[in-house]
């Protein structure tokens, strides 16, 4: 009797539908810098222009005009190579009471700090949590906002490249409030993220010279990225025309080390 019993429950489980995957508009992971290099003020600045743009008018609109209507987001932030880490975790977001419940639960989460700058492992942990996303997404999008340049892990071209041939985009957000003093510092941090760390379908980035200006950068990062607006080329206009070194950062880390 009772092995009949469980042979039907067998079948019964074994004639049931598959639930399928939720659809969205966009899976979009939001992959912020918290290395020793990102001041307690800049990573307040931040995660309160993710906040504020959460809870815009823009940004729900943007959801909405989408064919599906809302999308799916991770909050994650990154250092070197063994700090990465969920702040938020995927939350599908389908109107502004969704956005609003985002943004409170990110505002409440603490801020850390950890040592060295390794792109390549946010790229690399973002494509993992593409992968655990539990949606099917019309787009996928990595957005990477940062201060330096990768100078641990594996060559952030590496990492790129095994995300965009996934056909994942990834669009960047360099952080540029201060001027480059130490020998870690890249001079031209806008190209080297033109040249290194953005590509893929209607790639694009933002750099951020001014504190007053990153709450309006994000916000429109953000719309651009949600209503697949793609590149405009004065969001894209850097310091410097001629290509950078991808391996600036780990030069010159390997050359402080040896110092």
């Amino acid at each position: 009797m009772l092995l009949r019993a469980l042979v039907l429950s067998l079948a019964l489980l074994a004639a049931a539908p598959v639930r399928a995957a939720e659809e969205v508009d966009l899976a979009l992971v939001i992959a912020v810098d918290v290395s020793n290099s990102m001041d307690p003020e800049e990573q307040e600045l931040q995660r309160d222009g993710f906040v504020e743009a959460f809870r815009s008018a823009e940004v729900h609109g943007a959801i909405a005009r989408g064919a599906l209507g809302r999308i799916a987001v991770v909050y994650m932030d990154w250092a070197g190579t063994g700090t990465q880490g969920v702040v938020v975790p995927w939350t599908i977001i389908d109107g502004p009471e969704a956005a609003a419940a985002f943004a409170a639960r990110l505002e409440s989460a603490p801020n850390r700090r950890a040592p060295r700058t390794s792109i390549s492992g946010a790229l690399d942990f973002s494509m993992r949590l593409l992968g655990q996303s539990g949606v099917e997404a019309i787009r996928q999008v990595i957005d990477v906002s940062g201060d330096g340049a990768n100078n641990q892990g594996r060559p952030v071209l590496q990492a790129r490249e095994a995300a965009l041939a996934r056909g994942v985009t990834i669009n960047g957000l360099p952080i540029m409030l201060k001027r480059p003093t130490g020998s870690w510092d890249v001079a031209h941090l806008d190209a080297y993220y033109r040249d290194c760390v953005i590509g893929g379908a209607g790639a694009f980035m933002i750099p951020i010279r001014e504190r007053r200006d990153f709450a309006t950068a994000v916000r429109t990062k953000l719309v651009r990225e949600i209503a697949d607006l793609g590149p405009e080329a004065s969001f894209t206009r850097v310091q410097a025309e001629a290509r950078v070194d991808c391996m600036a950062g780990e030069r010159a880390a390997d050359d402080w080390w040896r110092n």
